[in-house]
């Protein structure tokens, strides 16, 4: 909302600002002249998906087939209930900390949603 009324206020002051001086259709020319744009290919979404792939593999091969996976939880489960809990609020405390400085630094940038 902030950053549409900056642009407003920022069109209004081009608008009263001195006219467009006259050049009798060069830039017209000129833009017209120039090539089209061309779409640009990249690869990159297939890259990122072949690398994400052979690194998802890759790792379940080193990790003896996800084993490492049940080995966590079967320590977590038989940790007492009170560092549980005390492992939960310290997860909640650091997620709830980076979200408000996330927060900060956009309100403070002017940036919003």
């Amino acid at each position: 909302m902030n950053e549409n009324l900056q642009e407003d206020w920022l069109d209004a002051r081009l608008r009263e600002e001195t006219p467009y001086i006259d050049d009798a259709g060069f830039t017209a020319k000129i833009l017209h002249s120039l090539p089209a744009a061309q779409p640009r290919r990249s690869f990159r979404g297939l890259i990122l998906i072949c690398l994400t792939l052979f690194g998802s593999v890759l790792t379940y091969i080193v990790s003896d087939g996800g084993k490492f996976i049940g080995v966590g939880i079967d320590r977590i489960a038989t940790l007492p209930v009170l560092w549980v809990v005390i492992l939960a609020a310290v997860c909640g405390l650091v997620l709830t900390s980076v979200a408000t400085a996330a927060a900060v630094v956009q309100v403070r940038d002017g940036r919003s949603g």
